[in-house]
């Protein structure tokens, strides 16, 4: 693999801050630094200046936020923005998870204004594309992804793209105990890094990493990471067990 992996934790709607104290107590007692590795942990908005404070003496895990808004600041009750999330220490921002496109609606025009904004703040932005079964049964999975990556490099400029980092994530997998194969992710993996060639070009291209995620565990995530152009792993469940999640790290 030409990329140190990146291994990255989505805790979704889950853990609270004594929560986060007590796995991150519990974690970092049996995960000394990893070089070869790159870890980043997505908490709740609401938790994630306890996990910051919890690594302190760790920057070699990083932290983000699940979503920001698509202004950088208004009249919107309840949101986050991308100036909050920097002033906050957050490094990372995921951007078109699944259940952002799925549950609340969000577009690829959203994701496309997201990532702009991402960009100026100077944070880095990790895309997530993937398909539905229907449209996976109807051979349709390239040209949705294609799309979906297209709608968020839309407004970066090539030295913008070089920062971004990806994230194939069937919809089909994601909490379903269904994965992708390691042959079915290293295929979609390489449409998305073909696509990213023809944006940027190869060099470029050869140093975005392309994470998978989509029922990743303990039991699949070394054959996950051993397949061709995977080059790091998005966890959701299994993540929320810090034994689990140690485990995943050290895959």
């Amino acid at each position: 693999m030409h990329l140190k992996p990146v291994i990255a934790a989505n805790w979704k709607l889950n853990h609270s801050p004594t929560d986060a104290k007590a796995f991150l107590q519990r974690f970092l007692a049996q995960s000394p630094k990893l070089n070869e590795r790159t870890l980043i942990f997505f908490p709740s908005a609401i938790t994630i200046t306890t996990v910051i404070e919890g690594l302190r003496e760790r920057p070699d895990v990083w932290v983000g936020v699940q979503n920001v808004h698509s202004e950088a600041q208004g009249a919107f009750t309840g949101e986050n923005s991308v100036l909050m999330a920097r002033d906050v220490g957050a490094r990372v921002v995921l951007v078109g998870h699944s259940e952002r496109r799925h549950v609340f609606g969000e577009t690829d025009a959203i994701t496309t204004k997201k990532m702009a904004l991402i960009a100026q703040a100077r944070l880095t932005a990790m895309l997530c594309v993937g398909e539905t079964l229907e449209e996976r049964e109807a051979g349709r999975t390239a040209s949705v992804v294609e799309r979906q990556l297209t709608a968020g490099l839309a407004e970066l400029d090539d030295a913008q793209v070089a920062s971004v980092m990806l994230a194939y994530e069937p919809v089909w997998a994601i909490g379903t105990g269904r994965t992708a194969t390691p042959e079915d992710a290293s295929e979609i993996h390489g449409v998305l890094r073909r696509a990213l060639v023809s944006r940027v070009g190869e060099k470029v291209a050869a140093g975005i990493p392309i994470l998978y995620g989509g029922s990743v565990n303990r039991g699949n995530a070394s054959l996950l990471l051993a397949a061709a152009d995977v080059d790091g792993l998005l966890v959701g469940g299994a993540s929320l067990d810090a034994d689990s999640w140690a485990s995943i790290v050290r895959a």
